[in-house]
């Protein structure tokens, strides 16, 4: 009974995108996973219904729509597979948002219509090689040369890469000694990308290495922003997105295995018949009631202008971890056949781990709460 919280425009942006993930995404996304198969078409599909860059203003290309409808939009896209979701996750909240609130009028002017109409495809490159979890150690750098920056180093783990026509990669500005961040086409010369492929989950999202080799960046297309707080700001708004999406892929874990016990006998019975089975079904049902609950209340904070770090990091963890449990709980249920990806709760299970781990780990969201509660930094 939680469609009450929500407007009707908030449904509205819900339900189109459910409609989208079950006749374009569920009868073919378990084979997509097996192959290591990112759908081409996806980023039109997503562009031609209006959900990216949905929270923009008008004036920019965006409807204006909630960030709770952005909450729920990735919800509906992660039922399907969290892979799905990291892309219109990067492609709003960290290609879209830092373009429109840091890019030039040049910038805004080249890459806002394409990214939200799904002509064109973002990636983000914070992450490098030596250590995700720590970007005041980073590596990269960016040296003033004339009217242009040149940009050397390795970056690792940047989604949507292999795909993007346009890369927001940051680094150390020698000039300033802070991280900045740069809009880069990815067919610039010197600018190499290589797939990582060898993934045991989010095998439906494409992620790689990108190695700068004294890339040259016109000084236009330096976003106008210094500092962690560029890339965090940006970070912030995904992580919110996450919030809302794994509740979708517990649901879909849910569902499979609800309809799984209620067809499957066993002793004479269907397995919906054994109390255990029930036992975990409530359980599941419980958790990810809490878990839309504290969705929509995040989600409302952050339409206030309320929502903090320390608000989002509870809301990513700990919905992430409830995320968890209920694919684990469906997986077991589903006994032998749940290793198979012929069903959904193996696949979201692996893609889960990913989930836990990307845009702040479980350990890393923990100590930021930590710190939130004891003003100790404990890093």
């Amino acid at each position: 009974q939680l469609d009450a919280l929500y407007s009707a425009d908030e449904r509205r942006y819900r339900d189109l995108t459910r409609e989208l993930i079950a006749s374009e995404v569920l009868p073919h996304v378990g084979q997509w996973w097996d192959d290591g198969i990112f759908p081409s078409d996806f980023p039109k599909k997503c562009g031609e219904l209006g959900l990216l860059g949905m929270t923009l203003s008008p004036d920019q290309g965006g409807a204006g729509a909630s960030y709770t409808a952005y909450g729920l939009v990735n919800q509906e896209v992660e039922y399907g597979d969290s892979g799905l979701r990291s892309f219109t996750s990067v492609q709003s909240s960290l290609v879209l948002d830092p373009i429109a609130r840091y890019g030039t009028e040049a910038v805004k002017k080249r890459w806002l219509t394409p990214l939200i109409q799904g002509d064109a495809v973002g990636c983000f490159s914070l992450t490098e090689p030596h250590g995700g979890s720590d970007p005041v150690n980073m590596k990269v750098t960016a040296r003033r040369v004339g009217n242009d920056y040149v940009l050397s180093g390795h970056k690792r783990w940047a989604t949507n890469a292999v795909i993007a026509d346009v890369a927001i990669v940051w680094a150390i500005n020698e000039e300033t000694g802070k991280v900045a961040g740069f809009v880069i086409p990815t067919d610039t010369a010197s600018m190499e990308i290589i797939g990582i492929n060898n993934k045991a989950s989010m095998r439906v999202s494409v992620s790689a290495e990108i190695k700068l080799h004294d890339v040259v960046v016109p000084a236009s297309n330096k976003l106008e922003v210094d500092g962690l707080r560029g890339p965090l700001s940006c970070l912030n708004g995904a992580r919110f997105g996450i919030a809302f999406g794994v509740v979708g892929a517990g649901q879909a874990c849910f569902d499979e295995a609800r309809g799984y016990v209620a067809d499957r006998h066993i002793f004479g019975e269907p397995l919906a018949a054994k109390q255990l089975v029930q036992a975990d079904l409530a359980d599941m049902l419980a958790d990810l009631t809490k878990a839309g609950l504290l969705a929509h209340h995040l989600g409302r904070l952050k339409d206030e202008g309320k929502a903090t770090p320390a608000h989002i990091s509870l809301g990513k963890r700990d919905n992430t971890r409830t995320a968890v449990r209920v694919s684990r709980a469906a997986r077991d249920m589903l006994g032998g056949n749940g290793i198979l990806t012929d069903y959904a709760a193996m696949r979201h299970m692996t893609n889960l781990e990913s989930v836990s781990t990307y845009e702040g780990s479980d350990s890393v969201h923990t100590l930021l709460l930590g710190r939130e509660i004891t003003g100790i930094n404990a890093f």
